[in-house]
């Protein structure tokens, strides 16, 4: 079956990285878009980053700039590179994707940006 497990959250400075990855398996990751949504205390998931198929990223005006969405099709695992965090993106991330009408998601990893 679609697994998708997300790692590499943690409690990070203002203005400091993270690097967060998506591990998934029980499909064939690169015929699918991928996305990365998060969500904050009290607010609605938000869609933060998608890639297509073909390597082209999208991104909320809010991470625009600061964040990278990348992917490795030998190794089936999304990256999102976080820079510059600030306190705002404290959120759980949340890896995505449809496949045949169906949404996956992964547990989520926490991120936490405070001094």
């Amino acid at each position: 079956q679609v697994q998708l497990v997300e790692s590499g959250g943690g409690l990070v400075q203002p203005g400091g990285s993270l690097r967060l990855s998506c591990a998934t398996s029980g499909y064939i990751f690169r015929l699918y878009a991928m996305d990365w949504y998060r969500q904050a205390p009290g607010k609605q998931r938000e869609l933060v980053a998608t890639i297509t198929v073909s390597g082209s990223p999208n991104y909320a005006d809010s991470v625009k700039g600061r964040f990278t969405i990348s992917r490795d099709n030998a190794k089936n695992t999304l990256w999102l590179q976080m820079n510059n965090l600030k306190p705002e993106d404290t959120a759980v991330y949340y890896c995505h994707t449809r496949r045949t009408l169906t949404d996956y998601w992964g547990q989520g990893t926490q991120v936490a940006v405070s001094s």
